[in-house]
């Protein structure tokens, strides 16, 4: 750059300039000292004007814009752990439920299994003591039946007798003969 404007200079000097004659003052090399004075002057003056109050601005606006995007990534950042973190005692807690729930399926499965054993024994001696009941009916049955068998045949027997001879016979050799058939016969029926 210092060599094209040394030989914008060098060339302006060697050279007569018919247009800073002709009006353009900006060409005349008398001029270029005041001309680079202002012009320095305005540089500076806006080199210092950009440097000390626009760019500052400019500065704290990409600081806060970065401080501002480093602080929602640490919050991100820490959500995100957070978040983990809950999720993480959120399947704790889930496994410890689903432990406690298969310790309670198991405790009511025993439990039902404990209650289902003891009715199955209260209705087991409940039966029996039904078959014992009803055997004790049965037996009583029986005799009853025997000593009714026994009276109708009696009954019948002298009935019988006393239609065929026309005598009434001794009750108590009825009952004998009675007594002493059923006796040999009823082995076979029982």
């Amino acid at each position: 750059m210092k060599i094209f404007f040394g030989i914008i200079v060098y060339l302006s000097s060697e050279i007569d300039l018919n247009a800073a004659e002709a009006g353009m003052p900006q060409l005349d090399p008398k001029y270029w000292a005041s001309q680079a004075f202002w012009l320095i002057l305005v540089f500076t003056f806006l080199y210092l004007a950009i440097s000390k109050s626009f760019i500052p601005k400019i500065k704290n606006s990409l600081d806060d814009r970065d401080n501002k995007i480093k602080s929602d990534l640490d919050e991100a950042k820490n959500l995100k752990n957070t978040a983990e973190e809950k999720d993480k005692n959120y399947e704790i807690s889930l496994e410890n439920a689903k432990k406690e729930v298969q310790k309670l399926i198991f405790q009511n499965k025993d439990k039902l299994n404990t209650d289902i054993q003891n009715k199955r024994k209260k209705f087991d001696k409940e039966i029996d003591l039904e078959i014992i009941k009803a055997q004790n009916e049965i037996i009583n049955l029986k005799n009853n039946s025997l000593n009714d068998i026994a009276k109708i045949s009696e009954e019948i027997t002298s009935k019988i007798i006393e239609d065929i001879s026309g005598d009434k016979l001794n009750e108590s050799s009825v009952k004998a003969a009675v007594s002493e058939s059923t006796k040999k016969n009823v082995s076979k029926y029982l």
